[in-house]
């Protein structure tokens, strides 16, 4: 009897599921009746693989959308876009997003976008005739140097540029953390090779994920410059800004200023130690680099303020312009101390976005002088896209959700009072000068 039930129930469920299958059917056939004839590959391509994804999507979860069964894994979570360029069009996908784990269907391949970036700037700089040796070795490498026509690196172009367009044109809500940084690449402008900014902005939301905010490339890191970055990033939504983590470049510090107003900054302490120890002779910057490292190893806020305290006292006798620096940029570089302690590892530096202008650096360095602004713009906008395709898809996140809900009711006042009045400081021998 049971037997026959359950076989009675797999049976209705494949009726089901058939109709459901015969109704998309008649609804893309209905949509192919709308499209013009030159559309409907390009329609029913982008069904097929859409169908493909899900199907991926179904096997890796364990379970279809909606279906209870004991071998789910995990659960959908909306989806993200991804726009494909075939032979048949430009498709435009949708790939599942879960709730635990990451997903990226095997249909795709991760990095293609960034490998066309760099086809495209190598045979830019090729067809007009800027290349250098290091270009010229990549074209034979990537077997072009037979020809390709300007026609074709000019739609290829065009695919990308409005790639990069569309996702910096996205604007989303809610960045409680914003890093901020510029790396410099070699482009022409002019005739001439100039040395551009590529500036990147990267924000952790309000669920600990980070994403990449923003980027342009501009001919310097004035002040102009950077305030018109960081106004546009405001226009496009950013706003719930808390914390800004950047180096102390003037015109930056000026910008964050303007347009981030009410927010706290965080001066790198990376960026900092490096100039603190440009003025120390090089036998005792190991101890001095140690003193001031021991104010970061504080497992609170009084009792950062308070060894602070402590090692401009040791410093001030043998080391008085280090101590003044200390001093100097004391609320600067202990912001952190207003958030989160398990934040702080990840607050108090610039490193996350480090790491992301190393990869554009590693992919930058391979074409050296790029024949524009716009082209290096190109590539270094695919790889960050697809750095924050990898960071959404991921399922780890930059900072937890506890964590991050722990920054609404945060509501620390520390005084000297407070400081002064602290046991536990690690107190520090006196110093002979150098």
């Amino acid at each position: 009897m049971v037997s026959e039930n359950r076989s009675k129930f797999l049976t209705e469920r494949h009726k089901h599921t058939m109709a459901l299958d015969q109704s998309a059917l008649l609804a893309l056939l209905a949509d192919l009746k709308l499209t013009h004839v030159t559309d409907r590959i390009r329609l029913a391509t982008e069904t097929l693989y859409q169908e493909l994804i899900d199907a991926e999507a179904t096997a890796h979860i364990g379970a279809d959308r909606f279906e209870r069964n004991t071998d789910r894994t995990t659960q959908r979570n909306g989806t993200r876009s991804r726009l494909l360029s075939t032979t048949a069009g430009d498709l435009n996908l949708k790939i599942p997003k879960l709730r635990q784990g990451s997903f990226f269907p095997a249909l795709l391949e991760q990095r293609r976008r960034v490998d066309q970036a760099l086809f495209a700037v190598v045979m830019e700089a090729y067809l007009h005739g800027v290349s250098t040796r290091k270009v010229d070795d990549l074209v034979k490498a990537l077997g072009a140097d037979t020809g390709i026509s300007k026609s074709e690196v000019s739609r290829i172009c065009a695919d990308l540029d409005g790639e990069v367009a569309a996702f910096r044109d996205l604007g989303e809500t809610g960045y409680p953390y914003v890093f901020l940084d510029a790396t410099y690449c070699k482009a022409r402008v002019n005739h001439r090779v100039i040395s551009q900014a590529m500036v990147v902005a990267i924000g952790v939301a309000s669920d600990g994920r980070r994403e990449v905010l923003g980027f342009d490339v501009g001919d310097s890191e004035n002040e102009v410059f950077w305030t018109g970055f960081l106004r546009s990033l405001r226009a496009r939504g950013l706003d719930g800004v808390k914390l800004v983590i950047s180096d102390a470049h003037t015109g930056l510090k000026k910008a964050i200023s303007t347009v981030f107003q009410g927010a706290s900054w965080q001066r790198c302490r990376v960026h900092f130690m490096r100039n603190v120890l440009s003025i120390v002779p090089r036998a005792s910057q190991e101890v001095v680099a140690s003193m001031i490292r021991t104010i970061f190893a504080q497992p609170d806020a009084k009792h950062v303020q308070a060894q602070f305290d402590e090692v401009v006292r040791v410093l001030t006798p043998s080391h008085p312009k280090v101590a003044q620096m200390l001093q100097d940029a004391r609320e600067d570089i202990l912001a952190f101390c207003g958030f989160p302690p398990k934040h702080w590892r990840q607050i108090w530096s610039t490193n996350p976005i480090e790491r992301v202008n190393k990869e554009i650096k590693r992919r930058t360095d391979v074409v050296g002088v790029f024949p524009n602004p716009a082209a290096l713009l190109r590539l270094a906008g695919a790889v960050l896209v697809e750095q924050h395709d990898e960071w959404e898809a991921g399922s780890r996140r930059y900072l937890s959700e506890a964590s991050m809900r722990q920054l609404d009711a945060l509501n620390v006042a520390l005084t000297d009072a407070d400081a002064s009045t602290l046991t536990g400081v690690i107190h520090i021998p006196e110093l002979t000068a150098a």
